[in-house]
């Protein structure tokens, strides 16, 4: 179209972009170490708490909507399991009772007190890694004794060096790393459904 004469080389520009990151050779190193975390908690029965703000609080949701529905174990190495798992910004008159009585910063760790057990699991998702309140929920993770990943990107901020396992997106632009935790999440809902079946070849 002669009107938009810039659109082509701009959604070029962008899908090579996106691909980079998705074909840096992180992405295999961090799902490793993700995978088996999510199995193990799906076979104990564990609870896998998600969080985030904005785009990412959109991602935490679609992820537990995604892994709860579609990645249950009902084949045979999964024994029928399916995975426990809540995601913590779903919550909105708790985000907001949280964020008017004490701090917005207290929005995720003040529930995953209440909730959360020895032995499960937190997946914080934030594209700078450094949102407060996905911090604090973080800290109190690791006093309580989860385990701990970070979905981030942007050179990874503060979140990479605070969770057992850091995903950073190699990108310094929010829409690629927001783009690549979707892929990630798709991703991992398709492997924890077929792993089974992968599994028993």
């Amino acid at each position: 179209m002669s009107g938009l004469p810039t659109l082509a080389p701009y959604l070029k520009r962008y899908t090579e972009e996106t691909r980079a990151a998705l074909e840096a050779p992180y992405l295999l190193a961090a799902l490793e170490r993700i995978v088996p975390i999510l199995l193990d908690a799906r076979a104990k029965d564990r609870t896998i708490f998600f969080f985030g703000n904005g785009g990412s609080a959109s991602t935490a949701s679609h992820f537990v909507t995604d892994i709860a529905k579609v990645a249950g174990g009902t084949g045979p190495r999964g024994k029928g399991r399916r995975f426990r798992c809540l995601a913590l910004n779903d919550n909105v008159p708790s985000v907001t009772a949280w964020a008017n009585d004490l701090d917005y910063s207290t929005i995720f760790a003040g529930p995953l007190r209440s909730l959360a057990e020895p032995g499960d699991v937190a997946v914080a998702i934030s594209g700078s890694g450094n949102s407060p309140n996905v911090l604090e929920a973080v800290r109190a993770a690791r006093a309580m004794g989860l385990t701990t990943i970070g979905l981030t990107g942007i050179g990874g901020g503060k979140l990479k060096d605070l969770v057992d396992v850091a995903l950073v997106v190699p990108s310094n632009s929010m829409q690629h790393t927001e783009d690549v935790h979707l892929v990630v999440l798709h991703l991992l809902t398709a492997y924890l459904r077929d792993e089974q079946a992968v599994g028993d070849r």
